[in-house]
């Protein structure tokens, strides 16, 4: 589970590459471009989730707190102070960084569930803010007229230029954190993960390395946000909520914790769930969420990411009772 191979990688680099040209040339579903477009959104933050929760076992449930500071910093910047867009994402991915680390130093002392407790405490407080402070961030009425951003003088204006842009930042995400995973680093967190009184009797610096984990994804997912509101180009709270929080949840366990790979399944999959496939639910979606939850979680405790080895071995057991 924690290797991932380079043949991987490229077909994972191919299916970007072509996707959005399959979706183009037809029609009929020539609108799953914009979804892929979230989705790749979405995996930015599901990946450093990944590393944090699957990998080093540490719980949070604010993250949407730094998928919002990200995209207020960037659209205030560019908006109030009429900055360049990438300076913003900058400064946001600075900012983001600074608050999880001041954030992360006392917090990841905690365990279990008061960690999780300590995580969504500072979501909802991030959220009120964002709601609250009307001058900046437009309160419940949001705020509009972000700009777009530009490559080389070049406006990224349609959702084919966007679609590239975030999903190579996707794989470059990928290779980083993948690289991560298979060094020393990424066995470390598995230590932590596993037991921390252990891995800190080993020589491994516990608190050291969670802590730069926590700011990782927070990294990430401000960079998301970043690319979130200049996609849009408007902002609303409630778009970085606790129910958001706990939907990056649903992605993580639904595709599988501890996998990279199971990251971007359940974010691509929650993306068209959202946007496209739950639309019939109306104000029940929240129901169906909770129902995706509980059916994977009992069923599937390891994700969908498994599902190839659970049909391996059956295969295998089926064959062995033929021989027999």
């Amino acid at each position: 589970m924690f290797h991932i191979t380079i043949k991987s990688r490229i077909v994972f680099i191919a299916i970007v590459l072509i996707c959005p040209w399959i979706f183009y040339l037809i029609p009929a579903v020539s609108h799953y471009l914009d979804i892929l477009i979230f989705a790749g959104i979405y995996c930015l933050i599901t990946i450093g989730l990944s590393l944090l929760m699957g990998y080093a076992g540490q719980i949070s449930l604010g993250h949407a707190a730094f998928f919002g500071i990200g995209a207020y910093i960037s659209g205030i910047l560019t908006t109030k102070y009429g900055l360049n867009p990438w300076v913003c994402i900058l400064i946001a991915l600075f900012v983001s960084g600074f608050i999880a680390y001041c954030i992360g130093v006392p917090t990841l002392k905690l365990h279990g569930h008061y960690l999780a407790m300590g995580t969504l405490a500072f979501g909802i407080i991030t959220f009120i803010i964002f709601n609250e402070e009307i001058t900046y961030t437009g309160g419940p009425d949001g705020m509009g007229n972000i700009k777009e951003l530009q490559l080389l003088g070049f406006p990224i204006d349609t959702n084919m230029k966007y679609y590239y842009l975030v999903w190579l930042t996707v794989v470059l995400a990928l290779l980083f954190s993948v690289n991560l995973i298979q060094s020393r680093v990424g066995r470390a967190l598995r230590a932590i993960h596993t037991s921390e009184v252990a891995a800190s009797s080993m020589g491994v610096n516990v608190a050291g390395y969670k802590i730069q984990i926590f700011v990782f994804s927070a990294i990430l997912a401000s960079i998301s946000g970043s690319f979130y509101a200049h996609y849009i180009k408007f902002l609303n709270p409630t778009s970085f909520d606790l129910f958001f929080s706990i939907k990056l949840l649903i992605m993580i366990v639904m595709g599988g914790m501890r996998s990279i790979w199971g990251a971007i399944i359940g974010a691509v999959i929650i993306a068209f769930l959202s946007f496209e496939w739950l639309g019939a639910f109306h104000e029940f979606e929240t129901l169906a969420y909770g129902a995706i939850l509980l059916l994977v979680t009992i069923f599937l405790p390891d994700g969908l990411v498994s599902l190839p080895g659970k049909f391996s071995e059956q295969i295998n057991k089926y064959l062995s009772k033929i021989k027999a």
